[in-house]
């Protein structure tokens, strides 16, 4: 009996349909039907009604189902932590962090340090939420974090306990528009403007979103908001900005060139802006040579930067 004839059984169990099933599962039908047809010979017990219609699992057929799901669950999960050995044998750290941190900060920051560690960026991490990184960060799928985080305040939605961070920079969210032809911004928050403003906005589950929204209400005379679109990704926010479709809050860093250009332009006072902080967090527990030495060059570079602040 083989794992992908398990994983046949739960896809059947799914589609209820044996056509549909071996597409699923990228065999031809009589293959997936061979198997299926292995499987109740080695179970000595008939695990599929036939003669209903879409087909049915037989009482025996729903008990093998869920050790099915189990069994797939624990080669999964066994696989996965196999690979995340593998790769901290390598040295190699495995940074989590947002696109806009990996396109506009990353790479600057990690030329800056005096002896880089070889990092692979976790490409699926650019469409999770906070707690999807902390969560990450728990399991070990990850060595490290890279995140925005509020100044003066903790989310109420992470635990970060097991947690240790270090500060790398600062960041602010800017409010952006498209110009119009005079070069004033299109959507402008400081002209009282009567009529809510179209707003490309953040997940509304998103940390940035939380903080955003307190920091609007904290204004007292935050115009009203025509929420167009929601985005994880702050990249995707920029697009339809500079399409000229509403304002969005973007980092700094990400809308430097355009405002430089007159591609895009501030639609507020300072007072708009949002700051933040630029974190990375790691698991206390963790150890490892490159991740020691990552850990302890970056606590000695904030000794000395505090020593020249004070």
């Amino acid at each position: 009996m083989e794992i992908r004839w398990l994983e046949d059984f739960i896809a059947l169990a799914r589609t209820r349909h044996f056509s549909r099933a071996a597409e699923e599962q990228n065999v031809t039908q009589p293959t997936f039907s061979r198997r299926i047809k292995l499987l109740e010979d080695d179970m000595g017990a008939i695990l599929v009604n036939r003669q209903t219609l879409p087909l049915s699992l037989t009482p025996e057929g729903e008990e093998f189902l869920r050790l099915c799901q189990e069994v797939t669950r624990q080669v999964a999960e066994t696989r996965q932590r196999l690979d995340s050995l593998a790769k901290s044998q390598t040295g190699k750290l495995r940074l989590a962090a947002s696109q806009s941190l990996l396109a506009n900060f990353f790479p600057d920051w990690l030329a800056a340090l005096s002896d880089p560690p070889e990092m692979e960026p976790c490409l699926r991490a650019t469409g999770w939420l906070i707690p999807d990184y902390f969560q990450a960060l728990g399991r070990d799928e990850c060595d490290l974090v890279m995140c925005y985080w509020p100044k003066d305040d903790e989310p109420a939605d992470v635990d970060t306990e097991a947690f240790s961070h270090q500060r790398l920079g600062d960041e602010h969210l800017i409010p952006v528009s498209l110009p119009d032809p005079d070069g004033r911004p299109r959507y402008a928050l400081d002209n009282g403007a009567r009529r809510p403003l179209p707003l490309i906005a953040y997940h509304p589950g998103s940390m940035v979103n939380a903080v955003l929204q307190r920091q609007l209400a904290a204004q007292g005379d935050a115009p009203n908001f025509n929420v167009l679109n929601e985005s994880i990704q702050s990249g995707n926010i920029r697009e339809l900005v500079e399409l000229g479709y509403g304002i969005g809050w973007m980092p700094a860093r990400s809308v430097r060139e355009a405002l430089a250009a007159g591609r895009l332009v501030m639609a507020g006072s300072q007072r708009w802006h949002l700051p933040l902080e630029i974190r990375l967090y790691r698991r206390r527990e963790a150890s490892g040579s490159s991740l020691d030495a990552l850990w302890q060059a970056l606590a000695q570079s904030a000794a000395v930067e505090s020593e020249h602040t004070s």
